[in-house]
Order: C-alpha cells, then sequence, then structure tokens
C-alpha cells in the first residue's frame, strides 16, 4: 500500500536507487508503460541518490524518491537517515522497497523518515500494480 496524504512537488521526476540492472529495466518499462510523460533517474548506489539531490535547485527536486533497501556503498536505510537530517528533503515522499519481509526493518524505515516500506512484487503483474500505486501517489490525476 503507498500511502496518501503526501506533500507532493510539481515535479514529474522520480528518483530511483536501484542496484539491480534487471529491476532498473522492469521499472523503466512499466514506468513508461503508466504514463510516458514523466522522468526516471536512476542510481545504482546510494552515494548516486547523495549527490543527485546536492546538485537539485528546490524546484527541480524528485516528486518521489525510491530506494532499494539493499545498495552498496549507503543502503536505502542509511540514505533516510542522511536525509531525515537535512531540512530541504523532508517534504519528498520518500519510499523504501526490499526483497525482505521483515517488520523490523520496515519500522526502522518508517521511524528514519520513509513514507511506506514495500516489498518487492515476485512477479510483473504485481511490479506493475506497485508502480501504478506509485504513480497514483506521486501525480494524482486531476478531477474535470
Amino acid at each position: 500500500m503507498v500511502p496518501q496524504n503526501l506533500e507532493l512537488s510539481s515535479s514529474k521526476l522520480i528518483l530511483i536507487g536501484e542496484d539491480d540492472i534487471d529491476d532498473q529495466e522492469f521499472l523503466k518499462e512499466i514506468f513508461s508503460s503508466l504514463d510516458a510523460s514523466f522522468i526516471i533517474v536512476f542510481t545504482t548506489n546510494g552515494m548516486g541518490i547523495l549527490n543527485y539531490l546536492d546538485t537539485c535547485n528546490d524546484g527541480d527536486m524528485p516528486c518521489l524518491i525510491l530506494l532499494d533497501y539493499n545498495m552498496p556503498g549507503l543502503t536505502g536505510l542509511e540514505i533516510l537517515k542522511e536525509l531525515k537530517s537535512r531540512k530541504r528533503f523532508h517534504k519528498i515522499p520518500k519510499i523504501i522497497w526490499s526483497t525482505s519481509r521483515s517488520a523490523n526493518y520496515r519500522d526502522i524505515c518508517l521511524e528514519m523518515g520513509a513514507n511506506e516500506y514495500l516489498v518487492k512484487p515476485s512477479n510483473v503483474n504485481d511490479l506493475m500494480q506497485t508502480c501504478r500505486q506509485i504513480l497514483d501517489t506521486c501525480f494524482p490525476k486531476k478531477e474535470a
């Protein structure tokens, strides 16, 4: 379940920290099939996330940061801790995703500032649904 009631940026950019190239390809393909108007930026390690954010102007911040829990260099949890210490990044929704179903991991990530902890889906249909929920949260449809 992706959280509702997030304060969202007007940006159409999702910043994703994911070291698995196959997962990157799946995410890119699925997000593109759901909404081709957004921009996805991938980094393969935690330092890449921090470096990217440090170069962003306030108006160019991503609307969402999706972090793999286990990445080389800095883990998703370590990135959360760092972002929590920087007020500039507090309003950006952060979602951790992992293959682990550990309630302890989830609780710690939420304490460190994640808006949600998602278990990586095991099949393409579930991944499509998860990506759709993430996009609906990041880019809510405007009512006519």
